[in-house]
């Protein structure tokens, strides 16, 4: 930089020569503030410790700002806003932060398991410290990797925590419909037509013509006081005003019409030479040669079907037992009653059987044996099948309106009409 002896921002000294610089605009010195030497630093990465919490990030959607203007401030002079974290004991991967402001009657709530943190967007997230002194920079998870959406709420008020999740997933919902509307089978389409109405159940509007129609229905007394018998007894169904045992109960209610095309195996085994019924139960292995005497095809066909359903539900029974029975593991029930007996007698428990379903099973096979036996039957071959003494299948017998009766040491079970079921006897307490 070259400058003259008579420039006036120049002066010599001692015979040198010395410049004065102009002053630095503001621009150039935001530019000269940025430009700082680089840092070469050492990267250290802190892992989870199990006995120890990484650090929580809280933040204020609502831009409001937790520290505390001088008028705020405690008599000593410190910050008194308040911060805790706490930790569900039964879930301990639940976390909840809470800062309460000092004077305030607002605390700001943040929790790991609902709202934001919960909607489904997940991020890593991690917090870094430079240490210009020892040049390290230390880098440190954030606990969960979440971050706590604080949200202002009033003390002494409960509050859902649904956020946004529940939004998200109400939007989730209403865009499948709409999908499976637009694109999806009949078959999808009508189960969402049935949820739809399900749920509004509920509406008052529904419920109001559902009223006006109830009106106008008609109500048959018989057939609800039938009903409340068949559910009070825990039995088929029947029909109270039968005349002939025949009629009493109603087979096509118990074996439906789309059920007998799938019971032809033990008529079939009939007209083979060397046909083996030893995986049957003792109760049809008895009635064998019986089943082969009679001519009329349509009777015997008809017998062999309802041999065969009694065979399905005494393996059914077995195959839900505690014990697991060996003899029903190998046998293959179609798919069309595995289904109808799975809903009928099954509960919430896959493997066994309430004990409810087990009698109403029970009930199902031994009006099985009074059609096969012309509803005079004798009851100790199935008394062993389903692994029963005859003596705790009797109230079975009787539950359903038979009588019993002994000959020739043999107990026998007769259906008789019209049905007359067991009352429930109460014993006078005595004085």
């Amino acid at each position: 930089m070259d400058l003259k002896a008579d420039d006036p921002k120049s002066q010599v000294e001692n015979g040198e020569l010395i410049a004065e610089q102009e002053p630095l605009s503001k621009k150039e010195k935001k530019k000269k503030k940025k430009r700082l030497p680089p840092v070469q630093a050492k990267v250290q990465i802190l892992r989870d410790h199990p006995e120890k919490i990484p650090p929580l990030v809280g933040y204020f959607p609502s831009g409001y700002s937790p520290q505390i203007s001088p008028d705020n401030e405690s008599e000593d002079g410190s910050d008194s806003t308040r911060v805790g974290v706490y930790r569900n004991k039964n879930m301990p991967k639940r976390l909840q932060l809470v800062v309460s402001p000092a004077g305030s009657s607002v605390d700001f709530v943040g929790t790991s398991y609902s709202g934001e943190a919960a909607a489904g967007q997940r991020c890593l997230y991690a917090l870094g410290v430079l240490d210009k002194e020892t040049q390290t920079l230390k880098v440190v998870p954030i606990a969960a990797n979440k971050v706590f959406r604080l949200d202002p709420r009033v003390k002494g008020v409960e509050y859902t925590d649904k956020g946004p999740k529940g939004e998200i997933s109400e939007r989730k919902a209403d865009n499948s419909k709409r999908l499976i509307n637009l694109f999806g089978t009949k078959k999808d389409q009508e189960k969402v037509r049935k949820v739809e109405a399900f749920n509004q159940a509920d509406d008052p509007d529904s419920q109001k013509s559902l009223d006006v129609k109830m009106k106008s229905v008609a109500v048959n007394k018989q057939a609800l006081e039938s009903t409340d018998a068949h559910i009070s007894h825990n039995i088929p169904p029947y029909n109270v005003a039968a005349t002939t045992p025949q009629e009493a109960y109603l087979l096509d209610k118990i074996i439906l019409k789309g059920d007998w095309d799938y019971l032809e195996d033990i008529f079939n085994l009939l007209y083979l030479e060397q046909a083996d019924f030893s995986a049957y139960p003792t109760f049809i292995c008895q009635r064998i040669e019986r089943l082969r005497e009679i001519q009329d095809e349509t009777e015997k066909k008809q017998l062999c079907c309802i041999f065969s359903y009694i065979n399905h539900l005494i393996k059914f029974k077995e195959l839900h037992s505690l014990d697991g029975f060996s003899s029903a593991k190998g046998h293959k029930i179609p798919s069309i009653l595995r289904h109808r007996f799975s809903t009928m007698f099954g509960g919430s428990d896959k493997k066994t059987l309430p004990s409810e379903k087990i009698k109403l099973l029970i009930s199902y096979v031994l009006v099985l044996t009074l059609f096969v036996d012309d509803f005079r039957t004798d009851f100790s071959g199935i008394a062993k099948d389903l692994r029963m003494t005859e003596v705790a299948l009797r109230p079975y017998y009787e539950n359903l309106g038979c009588k019993i009766s002994r000959k020739n040491n043999v107990n026998y079970a007769t259906l008789n009409v019209p049905l007359e079921f067991p009352t429930t006897r109460l014993r006078k307490r005595r004085r």
